[in-house]
C-alpha cells in the first residue's frame, strides 16, 4: 500500500470518527463549551501515545501502519484548528474564563493523555 493511500484512508476514517464523536459529545452538552473538540483531542492524544509505543517499540509493524494510523487517522481525528476557532469564538462572545479554561484543559489533558497512552503500552507490553 502506498503511503499516500494509507494516509488518505486513515484520514477518511479519522474524519468520520471525529464527526461521530463530536456529535455524540455535543448531544449531551447544553453549554457553549466545546466538549466535543476537547474529547477528540484528549482521546487522540491518548491514542497517539499508545500507537507510538506500539509501532516504534513493541511490535514489528507494516511500514504503512504509521502513516495510516498516526498521520491519517489521528491527524483527521484530532482537531487543533477547530480548537483554535472554538477558543476564538468563546473569546469573541466575551466568555474569557471559559476560553482560558478550555485552553488550559486542552493542553494539560492532551499531554497527560499522550503520556498515559505511552505508559499504558509500556506496562502492558
Amino acid at each position: 500500500m502506498s503511503y499516500y493511500l494509507a494516509i488518505a484512508l486513515g484520514g477518511a476514517l479519522g474524519a468520520v470518527c471525529r464527526y461521530w464523536l463530536v456529535t455524540l459529545a455535543e448531544h449531551h452538552n447544553s453549554s457553549l463549551f466545546p466538549v466535543g473538540t476537547l474529547t477528540v483531542n484528549v482521546l487522540g492524544s491518548l491514542l497517539i501515545g499508545i500507537l507510538f509505543v506500539l509501532l516504534t517499540e513493541k511490535i514489528q509493524a507494516a511500514a504503512y501502519l504509521r502513516p495510516l494510523l498516526q498521520i491519517g487517522f489521528l491527524g483527521a481525528l484530532t482537531t487543533f484548528s477547530t480548537f483554535s476557532l472554538d477558543t476564538l469564538l468563546l473569546m469573541q462572545q466575551g466568555m474569557v474564563l471559559p476560553a482560558l479554561s478550555y485552553i488550559t484543559l486542552s493542553v494539560i489533558l492532551c499531554i497527560l493523555a499522550a503520556w498515559a497512552g505511552m505508559g499504558l503500552m509500556r506496562f502492558i507490553l
